[in-house]
């Protein structure tokens, strides 16, 4: 009975076959085009009616290469798998050939669980007068969400339960705003996702002290964020204080970040879970931090740099290095530390 409701409960595939899923991302097809595809699973664990996918591409060091003999003996019925995997494959599988099984998986994992449309208003939002709508008919907008006045909501925007758009506020065309987001003084492009409870254009953390006392300075800045962009659940992304807040096209900020006023982020970075951009940090384009680093104050991180986890930033980052500890120094220097503290300490 349990495993019935879980069945239940799990994400609703979208039937398919191999033939179809070839024609609509242009993949090679081997085998039996009529082959259903009536779900998606990881290869060792893949059952008949399932696609999985086998690769040896490696885009960075997360990626892990399975051994061979996961896909010689896997029993998905659909396989996705690069030209010199194919005579791996079992015999009688269907399959999709593809220089890069990774990126055409995400195509077909959106394709097979997509979401069913929702479109609409409901009659519990509270959508004050002077909200512009680009095509109403395209919107959707759960109970209890709030618009108030001024905001602009482009075409197959998707604003869920409990969120808050503030006055002014623009949201790009194809925005998903999930559960309890708090949106104002932003400007927010096409297809991001603002994940549950992310705090976007709240004031920053900006004070001075004048005769001993702690002194708040008015935020009159915005946060200007590009096209593609991801916040995540609990995110807060701070209002410039006087010069927007802005993060650039394509770039991914994990859960439980903060982003303080007047930052800047470049085109398609990853902040990972826990990073800390204090006022006035600059990230150039594709730069990668990883969880829980802390910038300071004005730092400069370069195009095409990491950070690594746990890493204290205090001094500029600067172009392809990657940078790591506390206080973060280049990667060759932070492991010659340790091995000379390691040899210290056995003596």
């Amino acid at each position: 009975m349990l495993e019935k409701i879980k069945s239940l409960l799990a994400p609703a595939a979208t039937k398919t076959t191999a033939g179809q899923l070839a024609e609509k991302f242009g993949l090679e097809l081997r085998g039996n085009p009529e082959t259903p595809v009536c779900g998606v699973a990881p290869i060792a664990d893949a059952k008949p009616g399932q696609l999985a996918f086998y690769s040896t591409e490696q885009n960075s060091a997360a990626f892990k290469i399975l051994p061979i003999d996961v896909l010689k003996n896997t029993r998905a019925s659909v396989i996705l798998v690069q030209p010199e995997q194919a005579h791996n494959a079992p015999k009688g599988a269907t399959l999709l050939i593809t220089e890069t099984p990774r990126g055409n998986i995400v195509k077909i994992l959106g394709e097979i669980y997509r979401e069913k449309p929702r479109y609409g208003i409901s009659k519990k939002a509270t959508i004050e007068r002077g909200v512009f709508f680009r095509k109403r008919s395209s919107v959707y907008v759960g109970q209890y969400a709030t618009i108030e006045r001024g905001a602009v909501i482009e075409e197959d925007v998707k604003i869920y339960p409990g969120a808050f758009i503030g006055r002014n506020v623009t949201i790009g065309k194809g925005t998903i705003v999930q559960t309890g987001a708090h949106i104002e003084n932003a400007t927010i492009g096409a297809d991001c996702v603002i994940n549950a409870g992310a705090v976007i254009g709240k004031d920053g953390f900006g004070y001075t002290r004048q005769n001993g006392h702690n002194v708040f300075i008015p935020h009159v800045g915005r946060v200007i964020i590009g096209n593609r962009v991801s916040i995540g659940a609990n995110t807060c992304v701070d209002r410039g204080a006087m010069t927007d807040t802005q993060i650039g096209d394509g770039t991914k900020v994990d859960n439980l970040c903060q982003i303080a006023h007047g930052v800047v982020i470049g085109k398609e970075c990853f902040l990972a879970s826990g990073v800390g951009l204090a006022g006035g940090v600059v990230v150039g384009d594709r730069a990668l931090l990883a969880g829980q680093v802390g910038i300071a104050n004005g730092v400069k991180i370069g195009n095409d740099a990491e950070v690594g986890a746990h890493s204290g930033v205090f001094r500029n980052v600067p172009d392809a290095q990657k940078h790591m500890g506390y206080p973060a120094g280049p990667g060759t220097e932070f492991m010659r530390h340790y091995a000379w503290i390691r040899k210290q300490i056995k003596g």
